[in-house]
């Protein structure tokens, strides 16, 4: 297999793992029923976005107009749809650390009466990034480093702004999405002579680059010059606005004449086609598998399904010593159904002396230590999703079960250091040393408990 193919392949992988636990569906249905009652707060909190703004102070600071306009952005966000559009890292395909996201640009509302006010959404450092939540606030232009605590990176990022895509998280303007992502229109064919400067294989949007640079100029002020285009490290290509047209771009490695200042730069989201078209155009995602407003404006005519919530209630069956057994839920943690009391006391003794206990306790051990839905809940906690994750250690293992010593309940406990770590960023305690939270005694560590807030 070819090395792009390769490349394109895991990426799209990767994209359906985010997919599937990056904003899990019970998120979406709460922060939807929050926002569409009028309380913006609570659909925030629902979709994990922590509020640093006080419109009462904005109100105080720059004035009452201000406040209202931001006050008409919040009952408009969508923070589930928000998150599912935020950038994120080639690697595991988590949230990209320490970038600050502009969604608004109020012109001539900062202190001096000149600068502009930002409304801003920033992702934690890495160290801090544990359960992936993000923060919500405003950007001074006039005062930049107000109110950003000990965040590296407090400035609106040229490269990821959603300033000039109110799509990706205003729900009065999700159907842009379809003109918007070029859905309505073939995928593009992109020369070879744009992938290399570019990166490997990447969805290029390049049928859109040049109006969605129209609109960058015409955001910045200006009329016309260069845009650069850029994905990462060395890979960067120069838009000459003033010889392109929709059908014919001309692009160069360096600005066609010498730079004034730093050139305008083409948001990330203006730049490739967005993954939820092109998993759609592989035929490797359903638009059932996709949030409901995307898929609205990606898939037109889309009728959702309720999804069936999976059952996991039922024994299951073991080999054991030459007949098939059911293990199950019995009073909350998972037992053998058909060992007597005596006999698994006797096996218990057996155990404690170094002897091999029946295939039904072997099962059961091995479901508490390493059980086969290991990845998933890894890939919920990796993403966030605390309650899903408990939600599948209890469907396998019973509301009242206590965890052994293996990867499972190691798992746990990293996915609660990292919650404490986050807590100890938000409070202004940047130390990354290790800590021990909890004991090494398998009795006191229930999976609710231990990723409790």
């Amino acid at each position: 297999m070819a090395t792009h193919t390769a490349y394109g392949d895991s990426r799209r992988f990767r994209w359906l793992r985010v997919r599937e636990f990056a904003v899990p569906p019970a998120m979406i249905e709460t922060a939807t029923a929050r926002r569409l009652v009028g309380d913006w707060a609570g659909a925030c909190a629902a979709a994990g976005l922590d509020v640093d703004l006080d419109l009462r102070a904005v109100a105080r600071t720059h004035g009452r107009d201000l406040a209202a306009r931001i006050r008409a952005d919040l009952r408009l966000l969508a923070p589930d749809l928000l998150r599912w559009h935020l950038p994120r890292t080639q690697s595991r395909g988590l949230l990209m650390p320490a970038v600050t996201v502009p969604l608004a640009r109020y012109d001539g509302a900062g202190r001096d009466g000149e600068s502009p006010v930002h409304l801003v959404v920033r992702t934690p450092p890495w160290w801090a990034d544990g359960g992936q939540r993000i923060s919500l606030a405003l950007w001074d232009g006039s005062d930049p480093d107000a109110g950003a605590g000990s965040h590296p990176h407090p400035r609106p990022s040229r490269r990821h702004r959603l300033d000039l895509h109110r799509h990706l998280w205003d729900a009065s303007r999700t159907d842009e999405l379809r003109a918007r992502s070029g859905a309505d229109r073939p995928a593009p064919d992109v020369g070879p002579e744009v992938h290399p400067s570019i990166g490997p294989d990447l969805p290029l949007a390049v049928d859109r680059w040049v109006e969605e640079a129209r609109i960058l100029l015409r955001a910045d002020g200006l009329s016309d010059g260069p845009v650069l285009l850029r994905s990462g490290g060395s890979h960067r290509l120069v838009l000459d606005m003033a010889a392109s047209t929709s059908g014919r771009l001309v692009l160069h490695r360096t600005p066609p004449a010498p730079a004034r200042g730093p050139l305008p730069v083409l948001p990330d989201a203006a730049t490739f086609v967005p993954p939820d078209l092109e998993l759609l155009r592989a035929g490797l995602i359903e638009p059932g598998q996709l949030h409901p407003l995307v898929a609205a404006a990606l898939v037109p005519g889309h009728a959702p399904v309720p999804k069936a919530r999976q059952r996991h209630d039922g024994p299951r069956l073991v080999d054991c010593r030459g007949a098939r057994h059911r293990i199950g839920l019995v009073d909350g943690v998972l037992a053998p159904l058909d060992h007597d009391p005596a006999e698994l006391r006797r096996e218990e003794l057996l155990v404690a002396l170094t002897g091999t206990p029946l295939p039904c306790l072997q099962e059961i051990d091995r479901a508490h230590r390493s059980p086969e839905c290991l990845g998933d809940v890894r890939g919920r906690l990796d993403h966030g999703d605390t309650a899903g994750a408990v939600a599948a250690v209890e469907a396998l293992l019973g509301p009242d079960a206590v965890l052994r010593d293996g990867p499972l309940r190691d798992e746990l406990e990293a996915a609660a250091q990292r919650r404490i770590t986050y807590g100890l960023y938000r409070a202004g305690l940047t130390g990354r040393g290790p800590l021990a939270l909890f004991p090494s005694a398998g009795h006191r560590s229930h999976p609710r408990h231990m990723l409790a807030r």
